[in-house]
């Protein structure tokens, strides 16, 4: 940041001898130094820090919805992509006829989760349906959850009694190997219903690794919910894949614009954050959001009256 303050009153001195465009750059470049630094400075809690499971799957409506997860996917892997995290694709389903049924992706790099922790809810999406011949306009939904990943050096403690675990042949693209033998696997915590199901390795021993790493994350940031008391607030999050419960609305379709319904954030630039630029959003809920919780802590907890 001192670098960039620097260089900046640099180009302002000698603003008669240099290119206003490398004025603007310096400035521009400083601008974008203090934004990230303030975003940052906005975590608190250690599982903001850490790698982020996030998990999508389509709503109600078939190929039209399907195909509207896939788009997601790729928004939030072109979104890694640009801010240099790495992204494992740790589970996928490919829709029937085009799009996918499911997909759980582990990006990896620090603040993953503390950055995309507001991308839990419905998002909706609005346009004129490539698979409607009739080009009518139609209006899908998918979902997304995002989950800290754990570390293996924190305690979540699983009884083995409360799982039921199913293998079964994958299905889908993959080659001929992938479905020759049992390997995909399927894991259920009872307690709490919580299924994960993977089939993307031909190893039904790295399928059951990789589906106890994210039951272990999911079980944890369930936890975490309860002791914090906001459980409630979490339930309330997973409303049914459908219209009136969507947290963004993506609008194709009779204009173009991204509305995000917490924040009041509107852009008409809907091609380039379908295309990863999300960042605007991720930061605008983190400000209010952080906002919301120093305002509730300095509040007193009982007013006196007399």
């Amino acid at each position: 940041m001192k670098d960039a303050v620097e260089d900046a009153e640099l180009h302002v001195e000698l603003y008669e001898e240099v290119e206003l465009k490398e004025l603007e750059a310096s400035i521009k470049r400083l601008e974008e130094i203090i934004e990230e630094e303030e975003v940052k400075n906005l975590f608190t809690e250690d599982d903001e820090m850490r790698n982020a499971l996030l998990t999508i799957h389509p709503g109600a409506g078939g190929t039209e919805s399907q195909d509207w997860a896939q788009m997601l996917l790729r928004m939030y892997l072109r979104w890694a992509e640009e801010k240099g995290y790495k992204a494992e694709l740790l589970e996928l389903q490919e829709g029937d006829e085009a799009g996918i049924k499911s997909a759980t992706i582990d990006i990896q790099g620090t603040y993953a989760f503390g950055l995309l922790q507001g991308e839990s809810g419905i998002h909706r999406l609005i346009r004129i349906s490539p698979f409607d011949a009739n080009k009518r306009r139609h209006t899908s939904f998918s979902s997304v959850f995002v989950y800290p990943e754990i570390e293996e050096d924190v305690k979540v403690d699983i009884d083995p009694k409360d799982l039921k675990i199913d293998t079964f042949r994958a299905s889908g693209h993959g080659g001929q190997h992938i479905n020759k033998t049992d390997s995909a696997v399927r894991i259920t915590h009872i307690p709490t219903g919580i299924v994960v199901s993977i089939q993307n390795e031909r190893s039904q021993h790295k399928n059951k690794a990789t589906a106890m790493k994210i039951l272990r994350s999911r079980l944890y940031e369930m936890e975490k919910k309860k002791k914090e008391k906001k459980m409630e607030k979490l339930e309330k999050s997973k409303k049914d894949i459908s219209w009136g419960n969507q947290i963004r609305t993506y609008v194709l379709y009779p204009y173009k614009a991204v509305r995000d319904h917490r924040t009041g954030i509107e852009i008409p630039q809907a091609d380039k954050v379908l295309n990863g630029e999300i960042d605007i959003f991720l930061k605008e809920f983190l400000f209010k959001m952080k906002s919301k919780e120093r305002t509730s802590s300095v509040q007193p907890k009982n007013k006196l009256t007399t």
